[in-house]
């Protein structure tokens, strides 16, 4: 059996998920290797804004369009340390990012843990369409896997307008759509022929 890669793809949460923290989840796989998988949750907000976390930081945000943005839950792994996703910062000369710690994405966006990319934000500059979670998901080598197998998760090619237009309370069904599926016609129930 090929191992199938679901980089730059949305995990989509199915009715009935058991673990609390992903119930209802959208994620958008960053990584995903033989060793395991990374990826962002992208429509649980939390209390903060864009504008308070750049406080907390030092720096401030001087772009009208980002102050208001809510910070996300990205997942229950090192919610201390802040991951910035945003569209590719490639200036046509193929080299791609310009932040000290950033990680692309075959295909799709980027991903920067580095202050660098916050720097450039508070000075006007950085990534025009951004989503900033605290912390991330995780999965060791297999474990998504199984978690597929075992009808937790939905996956398809994810579609960066979801994440970067689509409001935030219409990202589940948005992403579900992507899959030709009406989230009134999902059963709790996992099929069993």
């Amino acid at each position: 059996m090929s191992a199938i890669n679901l980089t730059n793809q949305f995990l989509i949460a199915m009715p009935g998920m058991a673990d609390e923290t992903f119930a209802g989840a959208v994620v958008y796989l960053c990584e995903h290797t033989e060793k395991g998988a990374l990826g962002l949750v992208i429509n649980k907000p939390i209390d903060i804004k864009l504008k308070n976390l750049f406080e907390k930081v030092e720096l401030t945000l001087d772009r009208e369009d980002l102050a208001e943005t809510p910070v996300y839950f990205g997942g229950p792994v090192q919610t201390e340390r802040g991951f910035v996703l945003h569209d590719r910062l490639d200036g046509g000369d193929g080299d791609g990012g310009h932040y000290n710690s950033s990680l692309q994405i075959p295909g799709g966006l980027e991903m920067t843990t580095s202050k660098d990319v916050l720097e450039a934000l508070s000075n006007g500059a950085g990534p025009k369409r951004i989503l900033v979670t605290l912390g991330y998901s995780g999965w060791s080598a297999g474990q998504l896997e199984e978690e597929i197998g075992r009808n937790g998760w939905l996956n398809v090619d994810a579609e960066p307008a979801v994440i970067f237009e689509t409001p935030v309370e219409q990202r589940y069904d948005k992403a579900l759509s992507l899959l030709g599926i009406d989230p009134r016609m999902l059963s709790q129930e996992a099929g069993h022929a």
